[in-house]
This record gives structure tokens, sequence and C-alpha cells, in this order.
């Protein structure tokens, strides 16, 4: 599941101790493992080995430059959906020609630049952002490749209507009817060739059986087209695949891919090429948020453990009223968890709601939790966040962003120190 370990009591992320982290780098930060990291990866390479695929980590939920670079050496390739991200995968040393680029609103600055470092695919949304790619790559005198995001109208109904992409009303791609005229109209473009379909269904998707009926249609449309001329020679079947916010509570890769291979086997022995876009799956479960107690508040009948972290810095479950397991770092031996459930049965728990300092009423990140008893001063790990934890944090209330840190083994290092009240300004001082 991940580095992230209880020893007589104590939290230890790899062999480091989190207290003793704490103490030196202060709190809130994030803590990732980068052992992890990479046995996510190598996870998902085993399991899909037979495809050969281009692994394209999705900088999207979790970017910071030196857990990129890292994945990049492992081999991976990057999806980027913003100039931002580009630049990301360009500072961490990726190969280009593993990037695919997504997003509905890519302004023109943002194609130019991607054309200009050699991207190997755009994904495309709609008819009017092909054209206006296809004349960027001709006024620039390059060709550039595209794959068209095909919505095959199929969701896995565990998933939160906010992060579900592949319905037919979806602002994301075509739909496939669609996708048929799309190619009758651009698919012999010069300037960008549509040589690949693109899927993407949400995230997360808690089965194989979506990715079955999604790539199932796609394959058949593939098959289709070809029939009528068009260069078809890659699938991206998007990323989208889950981690356990719960213990075992998502399937690993070993059990997508048993379902996957095989319907993609006989395309990629045809020559085709299969492309993959995993974020949380990798990166989930690689982090935590700790964060230090400030004050315990009774309300009424509720308990309040009021942190020094909230929605600012870990907005998911306000957002999508996600699960993360939270516990503190140093429990006492009846304490220390032998799973990660929302209903731990254990005696001497305390039913609490966790909140932050934020002025707003939704500023929580569990309600109704049992937990061990803690005092002020005391640390908390927020397990699971490694994905969609930093990248959607914000400035509300003016609180500086937490910093970063990357355990290797017996040793860390800060990848994102903390920032600071001049760095909330220093872009208004014009």
């Amino acid at each position: 599941m991940d580095s992230f370990q209880y020893k007589d009591g104590q939290l230890f992320c790899e062999d480091v101790n989190l207290d003793a982290l704490a103490g030196e780098v202060g709190t809130p930060t994030y803590v990732y493992s980068k052992a992890t990291f990479l046995d996510h990866y190598d996870k998902i390479a085993k399991a899909f080995g037979d495809l050969q695929p281009i692994i394209a980590y999705s900088i999207k939920s979790c970017g910071n430059i030196h857990i990129c670079k890292t994945l990049a050496e492992r081999g991976a390739g990057m999806d980027v959906v913003s100039g931002g991200e580009l630049f990301r995968a360009q500072q961490a040393g990726a190969d280009m020609s593993k990037v695919v680029y997504a997003g509905v609103g890519k302004t023109d600055s943002e194609i130019r630049q991607a054309i200009d470092a050699n991207i190997g695919w755009f994904n495309i949304e709609s008819e009017a952002e092909f054209e206006n790619i296809s004349a960027i790559a001709r006024s620039m005198g390059k060709n550039t490749n595209g794959a068209l995001r095909v919505n095959p109208d199929v969701s896995d109904p565990k998933t939160h209507e906010k992060t579900t992409t592949g319905n037919k009303e979806s602002k994301f791609g075509v739909d496939i009817d669609r996708a048929r005229r799309f190619f009758e109209k651009y698919g012999h473009d010069e300037s960008l060739k549509l040589s690949a379909i693109h899927l993407h269904i949400g995230s997360p998707i808690y089965s194989a059986e979506p990715y079955v009926r999604a790539i199932t249609k796609a394959l058949e449309l593939i098959e289709e087209l070809r029939g009528k001329g068009y260069s078809i020679d890659t699938i991206d079947i998007g990323g989208g695949f889950a981690a356990d916010y719960e213990t075992e509570a998502s399937p690993v890769a070993a059990d997508y891919a048993k379902e996957i291979v095989p319907l993609l086997k006989p395309f990629k022995d045809a020559g085709g090429k299969v492309i993959l876009e995993p974020g949380r799956t990798i990166a989930a479960n690689a982090g935590i948020l700790l964060t230090r107690v400030n004050y315990i508040k009774q309300g009424g009948k509720k308990k309040f453990v009021i942190i020094d972290s909230g929605m600012h810095h870990l907005i998911r479950p306000t957002l999508y009223d996600s699960f993360h397991f939270i516990w503190p770092t140093n429990v006492a031996p009846m304490h220390e968890p032998p799973h990660r459930k929302a209903e731990m049965d254990m005696p001497g728990l305390e039913t609490c709601d966790v909140v932050g300092p934020i002025c707003e009423s939704g500023d929580y990140l569990a309600q109704q939790r049992p937990l061990p008893p803690v005092a002020r001063g005391d640390l908390l790990a927020v397990f699971s966040a490694g994905a969609y934890g930093i990248v959607m944090a914000s400035h509300y209330n003016a609180m500086p962003k937490p910093a970063e840190v990357l355990v290797d083994g017996g040793d860390f290092k800060v990848i994102r120190r903390r920032e600071t009240y001049e760095d909330l300004v220093v872009a208004e001082k014009v």
C-alpha cells in the first residue's frame, strides 16, 4: 500500500520518524515517500508489461518537479493540462515525445509552447480547438500529432459527479457519432495528424469493467475508421485508477490489467501503441499531510480538534466529500492502527470534527471521526494526501502554502520551502 507505518506507536515514513521530521521542518508539511512513488509506478509497468505502454504520469495529481524527475528517470512520460504543467515536465527533464497535452482550454501561447517542445500528442477536445492547433502549427511551419478525445458514454457509479468525465454530455471531448464526422472533416489534415484515440472516463474508477466497455467501443471505432482509410496507430485509455483511501478499498494494478491487457494485446501486436495516464494511483498513498493540533474546543455536544492546516491545503473533503484517514503520529500500543478505515473498532476513541483555521464552516478535514485522545501540540497525519493535495492548495485567508518533503530511506529533503508572508505579496509589488 505505502511506506507509512507505525513502529512501537510512532509513525515513520520509510525510515524517518515523522515527529522528528516535524521538529526540524515544522508544520503543516506534505511528506512524500520516494519508495512508494516508484513502487506504484513499477507495479503498473509490470502489470501492463505485455502492452509496453507509455505510462504518462498525470502531473495535475502531484506536480512537484522533484517527484516528476524521479518518475521521468524511471521511464515515465507526462500527462499535462497547461503550459505551467508542461514547463514542470521540461524542468523535470521528461522525454517530450512521451508527453500528452490534455485540456479543453489551451491558449494560443500554450499551443506554440507545446509545438516548440515537440510533445508527443495534443488531446483534441473540439472541432474549434483542432482548427486552431492546426492553423498555429501551419503558421510555425511544423507538424504535430493529435489524439481525438472520445466520450464513450461510460462511467463508474462510485465516481463523484464532479470527477466523472466520460458521459456524452461532458465538456470534455466528443461523442462517438461526432468522432466519425470529425475524422471525415479533419482526418487527413497535414499539420495536425489525427493518429490516436483518447479516452478518459473519470477518477477514481473502482473496477476494470468501465474501462472494458470504453475500450471495446474505442477499438470498434478505430477498426471502422481504419476501414475508411484513416491511419490510427495509438490508443490512450487515460487514467482514473483508484487508490486506497481505506485499506484494500481499491483494485491493484494487476486487477485492472487482467481485463484490459487481453483487450488491447491484438492492437499492440498489430503495431499499435498504448498510453496510460495514471496519477492518483501512483501519488495518493505516497503522501501525507502532517499537521499539528492548535486547540481542542467543545461546542455543544461536538468536540473540535483545531489544526494548523485545513481546506486551504487539502480541499478534497469539502469539495468532493472525500474520506482521508486521520490519526495521531504517536499513539499508545492499543491505538496503533492495524488498518485504515472510516470506522475504527478500538477502545477509548473520541468522536471529533477535525477542522482548520479558515473562516468558513466548510473548513474541515473530517467530521464525526473517532480518534484517540489528542491534545494541543500533538501531530496528526492525514493519509493518502499525495494526490490532489498541494496542487489544489490556495492562499485563501492570506495563508502561506506548506512545505513539501521527499523521504528516501533514512534521509529526507525539503523539495518545496515553506512560503512566507512576503511570498503572498511579491507578485503585487508592481
